[in-house]
């Protein structure tokens, strides 16, 4: 099951508007502001195997909200846990020859260490075999019958086993017989059973959900959920008396509590439900957050539970998308699943939370491949954010000794960068808390992006050997600024890279809390301070490598072309002795590029548009894994022009372009000097 929370009243913000919170007592004078609280849960997972990868995203972002809301100043409480009862866990300890307590205790294990290497900060670990939450479960149990709204009869119906889910004559049919999650026949159930009024309270529901439209996410969850509700709720059967692992009835001992029902619970007992000083504070739940399988559940089964117990709501159930495999859903029981902590080990942490983070919708399906992991890892990671710090740093070394120089007037593109970074908290802010993750990422890198192209237009180098020094200083604090708020801010998604560009920064060994309050102020950097430029952040991945787990021939050539055919990086050959003769008839001219876009239907390809002097020329190369589009415009390339053109994706392609290969990353070769479009390389 799952619950989290998403506040969107910052402390700030409570300030602007004069509400103040008084905690403890006035000394001296002074008051104390106590923070606004944050309550915030995943599913709680059932321990039957080793999680997955799609659990892991739950729990990630999750975290990732959790880092941010600390960060903004609020009191958060984070909790997840494991779900342990019920017939399934009973029926796979008897085939591992275990008691139950046993088998889910071993798994548990398994599941800690998960998070341990994701480095998940959660506050408390449920587990609903312990004696604090077993204890609860019966009273909830107990005073929801002596208020009448549970009864005993009969149950006969279809069950699955597996998600511990009834289904009704309808659903049987239209569904063949068989559950859809876990593709098994249904089984035919009937048993003396104690009954939960739904019905009682569904015209109560759709009330809250009408006066509250954010109560259910996204707006298509919701819709679902409304249809279900209309089309009528049939009572609950929530009590079991064929199999014994679960929470005793304690006024009828044959009976245990359906697993579901005593699983919901869990958001309330871990607080300590009736009278807890946790419960008083945290709850209700700011957001819910689960995979949109169990949504149902968590939208109408618990929603109800707690009107019977005359209890508030929790303000949203959030059920985001699943992540896919292209064979179809990932899940233990058909095999396919992906384990989280080979891929930390094999890619590391940073890189594995970001590719989760950024690349699916936060609430659409996504697909997972590694290709597409290491593709976002070159793509982002290693040529925007990686790239931007590194060769900043690099210019800070070469030009002023690695000191940060201080700044001289700001021009109209340094006052322009300026207002984006100074404006990416607040954007950032309100995507967390509609809970865009994914477009909270994206709109982070977008100041990255604009940062690349910021230090490409101004290329600082350049300024180092023209011996404009104040130009230089003015261009390299703006950077310096950038890359303080971008560490700052990135600190909930990138967890280890943060602290590491604020490092190689000069700032310090980590990141203050007191950064945090910084994130709209300018100057921060004190003119001075030295910087600490370490090994690159991000390496490139050679995907081949990665992927084949083939070792790649070392490069034996300094400069490569770029080939505008292949899609792939190129491969690199072992050179041949030619003619002086030969060679000149290779003609090399600087080029500039004016325009470049990705081309329609492909990964690796850019269009790049590239004046060469005596005209304007298309070019194809495939190097979109190592430079973004907005990145390569105002660069001054070097480019074979006598080329025979080739016809490439509908673009003809006039020409080749020059790289070389360092650190395992493919770099164009440029000109830093002012030597003008077609110049002739000899």
């Amino acid at each position: 099951m799952g619950a989290n929370k998403g506040g969107t009243t910052g402390p700030s913000s409570l300030m602007d508007v004069g509400l103040f919170v008084l905690t403890g007592d006035i000394e001296d004078g002074g008051v104390s502001m106590a923070k606004p609280t944050f309550y915030i849960t995943t599913p709680i997972y059932y321990p039957s195997d080793r999680l997955h990868i799609g659990h892991a995203y739950t729990t990630v972002a999750t975290d990732t909200l959790c880092r941010w809301k600390r960060l903004d100043g609020y009191d958060v409480f984070f909790l997840t846990g494991t779900d342990e009862h019920g017939q399934k866990m009973q029926r796979r300890a008897e085939k591992a020859g275990k008691s139950p307590q046993e088998f889910v205790d071993s798994i548990v294990v398994t599941i800690r260490d998960l998070w341990d290497v994701l480095k998940i900060q959660y506050d408390d670990f449920i587990r609903t075999t312990e004696d604090r939450h077993v204890a609860r479960v019966k009273q909830i149990f107990e005073k929801i019958y002596k208020k009448g709204d549970i009864y005993k009869a009969e149950y006969e119906g279809w069950y699955c086993a597996d998600c511990e889910a009834y289904f009704t004559e309808t659903q049987h049919k239209d569904l063949d017989g068989r559950c859809p999650d876990h593709d098994r026949p249904l089984e035919r159930l009937r048993e003396e059973s104690y009954f939960f009024k739904l019905s009682k309270y569904s015209q109560r529901l759709l009330e809250h959900i009408d006066k509250n439209p954010d109560f259910i996410q996204p707006e298509s969850r919701r819709n679902e959920m409304v249809s279900f509700i209309k089309s009528g709720l049939d009572d609950l059967c929530v009590s079991r008396t064929t199999f014994s692992w679960g929470v005793p009835v304690d006024f009828d001992p044959k009976h245990v509590v359906y697993v579901w029902f005593d699983a919901l619970t869990n958001y309330i007992t871990a607080l300590g439900y009736p009278d807890g000083d946790l419960y008083k504070k945290y709850w209700p739940a700011d957001v819910h957050l689960m995979g949109k399988e169990i949504v149902r559940f968590h939208s109408i089964i618990w929603p109800i539970i707690l009107m019977a117990l005359d209890e508030p709501l929790p303000k949203k159930v959030y059920g985001h998308g699943w992540l896919i495999l292209e064979s179809g859903k990932m899940s233990k029981t058909k095999g396919n699943v992906v384990d989280p902590v080979h891929l930390v080990a094999k890619y590391g942490l940073d890189a594995v939370r970001y590719f989760l983070l950024r690349e699916i919708p936060f609430g659409s399906d996504g697909v997972y491949s590694e290709e597409a992991l290491v593709a976002r890892i070159n793509a982002d990671l290693a040529n925007d954010l990686g790239n931007l710090l590194n060769r900043t740093l690099t210019v800070f070394e070469r030009s002023s000794g690695g000191l940060v120089p201080a700044p001289g007037r700001l021009g109209t593109q340094d006052e322009a960068l300026k207002r984006q970074a100074l404006a990416l908290a607040g954007e950032v802010r309100g995507l967390v808390d509609r809970l865009e993750i994914s477009n909270a990422v994206a709109a982070t890198f977008k100041v990255v992006s604009a940062a690349n192209k910021y230090i490409d237009e101004q290329a600082p180098w350049s300024l180092a050997k023209q011996g404009k020094t104040e130009r230089l200083g003015t261009v390299l604090y703006v950077l310096a600024e950038v890359l303080r708020i971008l560490a700052t801010i990135l600190q909930p998604f990138l967890i280890e890279g943060a602290g590491k560009m604020w490092s190689q920064l000069g700032l310090g060994d980590s990141i203050p809390g007191s950064a945090w309050a910084d994130l709209d102020r300018w100057g921060v950097v004190r003119p001075g301070t030295q910087v600490k430029k370490g090994r690159p952040l991000f390496p490139r991945i050679d995907t081949k490598e990665a992927l084949d787990g083939t070792p790649q021939a070392p490069a034996k050539v300094a400069a490569t072309p770029v080939s505008p055919v292949a899609e792939e990086a190129p491969q690199v050959e072992e050179p041949t002795d030619i003619s002086i003769e030969a060679f000149q008839q290779v003609d090399l001219r600087t080029a500039k590029i004016v325009a470049a876009e990705q081309v329609k239907g492909t990964q690796k390809l850019l269009r790049l548009v590239v004046d060469i002097g005596s005209e304007q020329r298309e070019i194809v190369s495939g190097i979109a894994d190592y430079y973004t589009p907005e990145s390569l415009v105002g660069k001054t390339i070097i480019v074979i022009v006598n080329l025979k053109p080739a016809k490439i994706r509908g673009v003809e392609s006039r020409g080749m372009l020059l790289a070389a290969t360092r650190d395992e990353r493919l770099v164009l070769l440029t000109s830093d000097n002012d030597i003008p479009p077609g110049s002739k390389i000899s």
